[in-house]
C-alpha cells in the first residue's frame, strides 16, 4: 500500500544517535519539506511528541504511516564480485554468505543489487558481476515492525539506511560532477561500516570491528580517569575537546582504513579524495575532521540544496538551515531515493 499524490509524505530514521522525522507534502516528487524534528533514541515520551510534531493531525489508523530507515548492528552490506559462471549453481549465495561473509543465509532476508545503480541483481540475465550484497537477519526485521507498531509508526517501507545514504551520496557526486572516489564512514559504537563510492556507486566495502567503544579505553587511559564509565560519559559528552587526542584515538581505525583505500587505489589507479562520516552526533562531529587530517583528504562538505531540487524536492525556510548538517542526509537519502531507481527495498528473494 503506498501513498496517493494528496496524501502527505512522512520518512523516519533511526539511527544509533537519533530518531530522525520529515513531513513532505506530497507522498511523491515534486513535493515540498514541510518539517523536520528529531529526539533521543529509546526514549518514549520523546518520539510520541516528535510523531505528534511531524504528524498533527492523527490519521483514521492511529498510526504514522511512514517511509521508515534502520541502521541495525548486524546489517550485511557488501559490494563483492561474483563468479558469473557459478550464479546458476545451487548452493553458491549459500557459500557466499557462509565463507566470505560469515553469516548463515537462512537467517538472513537478502537483496542482491547491482552495485553501479542499485538496481536487483537479475540471475538470469546476470551480465554484471559487481553487486551489493544487503540484509539483516529476519528475527530482527520482524521484531524492528512490531516495535516500529508499538511505537505508533507504521512502516508502508523498511529499508536499510545505508543504502539511502550510499545512493544519495552516488547521486550527489553525479549532480555535482564530482569524479573524486568518496569514502563513507558509517562509525557506529562496535564498528564501522566503510565504503568507497563514486558517481559510478559503490566502489568498494568493508565492515571493521573498530568503532567508538574502542576509544573509550584510550581516553580513559591517556587523561587518568579512574574508571572505563567516566571515561564514557566523558568521550560522548560535549566538555571536553578530543580534537588534540583524535589522531591517537583513531590510529586503529585509521590503519584498517589506509589499508581499504591502499587496496582500492592500487586495484583502480584511482585515489580517494575525500571523506564524509555520516553518523556522527554533533558532539562527535570532531572525528570527521580528526579521520580527515589523519588520512590527508579533505572533509567533503556538503551542499544539499541544489541536488534535491534536481530531484524536485524543495525545502521550507523553517528546515532549509537543518539540512546543512550531515547528520541528515540519510533521511534526505531516504526521500530522493525513494521516487529514484538507486535501490531497492530490503526483500526476501524467492
Amino acid at each position: 500500500m503506498f501513498f496517493s499524490q494528496k496524501s502527505k509524505g512522512y520518512f523516519v530514521e533511526f539511527n544509533d544517535h537519533a530518531v530522525m522525522m520529515a513531513r513532505t507534502s506530497a507522498a511523491g516528487a515534486p513535493f515540498a519539506v514541510e518539517e523536520m524534528c528529531e529526539c533521543p533514541p529509546n526514549d518514549g515520551p520523546a518520539l510520541e511528541a516528535a510523531i505528534r510534531q511531524v504528524q498533527p493531525k492523527k490519521s483514521p489508523s492511529g498510526y504514522l504511516h511512514a517511509h521508515v530507515g534502520i541502521y541495525p548492528g548486524k546489517r550485511l552490506l557488501r559490494r563483492h564480485s561474483l563468479e558469473l559462471k557459478r550464479v546458476k549453481e545451487p548452493g553458491y549465495f549459500a557459500e557466499l554468505c557462509t565463507q566470505q561473509f560469515r553469516i548463515e543465509q537462512e537467517k538472513y532476508t537478502i537483496s542482491i543489487l547491482n552495485s553501479n545503480d542499485g538496481s536487483d541483481f537479475d540471475v538470469a540475465k546476470a551480465v554484471q558481476k559487481d553487486v551489493l550484497f544487503c540484509g539483516l537477519p529476519t528475527d530482527e526485521i520482524n521484531a524492528t515492525q512490531s516495535a516500529l507498531l508499538e511505537a505508533g509508526i507504521y512502516p508502508e517501507r523498511l529499508e536499510l539506511g545505508s543504502l539511502a545514504t550510499l545512493g544519495g551520496v552516488a547521486d550527489y557526486l553525479t549532480h555535482a560532477k564530482s569524479k573524486t572516489p568518496t569514502l563513507v564512514l558509517e562509525i557506529g559504537a562496535e564498528a564501522t561500516h566503510s565504503f568507497i563510492v563514486t558517481p559510478g556507486g559503490v566502489e568498494a566495502s568493508r565492515p571493521i570491528p573498530q568503532g567508538l567503544d574502542a576509544m573509550v579505553p584510550i581516553v580513559q587511559k591517556e587523561l587518568g580517569l579512574k574508571d572505563e564509565e567516566s571515561a564514557r560519559k566523558l568521550f560522548y559528552s560535549n566538555t571536553f575537546d578530543f580534537t588534540g587526542m583524535g589522531a591517537l584515538l583513531t590510529k586503529k581505525l585509521l590503519k584498517e582504513l589506509q589499508s581499504s583505500i591502499g587496496f582500492y587505489e592500487v586495484q583502480t589507479g584511482q585515489s580517494v579524495g575525500q571523506v564524509l562520516c555520516t553518523q556522527l552526533s554533533p558532539k562527535l562531529a570532531w572525528l570527521d575532521a580528526a579521520i580527515s587530517g589523519s588520512l590527508g583528504v579533505t572533509s567533503l562538505k556538503l551542499d544539499p540544496v541544489p541536488w534535491l531540487q534536481s530531484r524536485q524536492i524543495t525545502l521550507s525556510d523553517a528546515v532549509a538551515k537543518n539540512v546543512q548538517e550531515i547528520r541528515w542526509f540519510g533521511l534526505l537519502g531516504l526521500m530522493a531515493h525513494y521516487h529514484a531507481v538507486h535501490a531497492a527495498p530490503v526483500e526476501e528473494k524467492k
